[in-house]
């Protein structure tokens, strides 16, 4: 990415594949020169022209909309062209090769953005918001993440940072001036000012944890006594028989793992051995792995046989978990 900030660099902003459209993406400080050997003109800016996209010897390698964002109104804060294209990898690989043949290069992973943060179009929550964005597996992720990139996490940064700013003044200046009598530098001020400064890092913080949990999932252990009906309710939540089930008490040995999503919510369900003192080799490690998973757990499910009841073994197991 340290390649040239002045460079032109191209990719392709669409998925490698076939479709009815494929976008090709250039960034530079200047594209009048490159888009003239493109399509024979600058397009006007923000306005999609139906143009024919040309090689080296004019002749047509498709045709389709070419658009021309200005710097430094654009996504990268450059000048940007986009080439909207017909969607087969074909075309695309010709018209990246035309565009590389030009001048430009292509975009390293995640240059765009880099530009576009360089420029202060956008800061490194937004950043990570497209990231989530385009990665995300369910709608609260995907609501979340678009008002991340609108910048609401990035307001509550900046008024946290702020407020720091201002306290940090106001101790500094009761340390400097102990004898003057001023109603903000009090003692009961100042811890006011502390304890608002500590709530509002609490739910950033908060919010930081939702978004990240919505984004991948929480873990959910399930635990119990050996023969408790651990393996069944995994099967039941995953929807098919993910565990083998038996009457024989320790036929799970090893960690088993499906993912679920409940109210929009990704769920991991983590099975594991059955917890009991006396076990055999096998069922030892299997007891060892368990442990592991508990202890990186967001949440754990422990499991009663219902017809033995809540016994003093399920205690001593519920007594271990912190």
């Amino acid at each position: 990415m340290q390649r040239g900030q002045n460079d032109i660099i191209v990719a392709q902003a669409t998925p490698p594949g076939k479709g009815g459209v494929g976008i090709i993406r250039i960034s530079g400080l200047s594209l009048a020169a490159i888009s003239q050997q493109l399509v024979n003109k600058l397009p006007s800016p923000r306005v999609a022209e139906y143009l024919p996209f040309l090689d080296e010897n004019q002749e047509v390698i498709d045709i389709g909309l070419a658009i021309f964002f200005p710097a430094p109104n654009s996504f990268t804060g450059e000048d940007v062209l986009e080439l909207h294209g017909h969607g087969g990898q074909v075309i695309m690989d010709l018209l990246l090769k035309r565009v590389i043949s030009c001048g430009a290069r292509l975009a390293e992973p995640g240059e765009f953005s880099y530009r576009a943060y360089m420029n202060d179009k956008m800061d490194l929550c937004q950043a990570e918001a497209i990231a989530d964005l385009i990665n995300t597996s369910t709608e609260a992720a995907a609501r979340s993440a678009v008002r991340s990139l609108k910048g609401e996490f990035s307001h509550k940064i900046s008024g946290l940072l702020k407020e720091l700013i201002r306290t940090r003044m106001h101790v500094e200046s009761a340390i400097d001036f102990p004898e003057e009598e001023i109603d903000f530098l009090a003692d009961k001020a100042l811890m006011a000012r502390l304890e608002q400064v500590l709530k509002h890092i609490q739910q950033v913080f908060n919010t930081a944890k939702q978004g990240y949990v919505l984004n991948e999932g929480m873990s959910v252990v399930i635990v119990g006594q050996p023969n408790a009906g651990k393996s069944s309710l995994l099967n039941r939540l995953a929807g098919f028989d993910a565990a083998i089930v038996t009457n024989i008490a320790g036929t799970t040995r090893d960690v088993l793992k499906e993912s679920i999503h409940i109210d929009g919510m990704p769920l991991h369900i983590i099975d594991t051995a059955g917890l009991r003192e006396n076990a055999d080799v096998v069922e030892r490690e299997g007891i060892k792995r368990a442990w592991k998973e508990i202890e990186n757990a967001d949440h754990i499910l422990l499991v009663v046989d219902d017809e033995k009841g809540y016994s003093i073994e399920d205690e001593r197991i519920l007594a271990q978990f912190p």
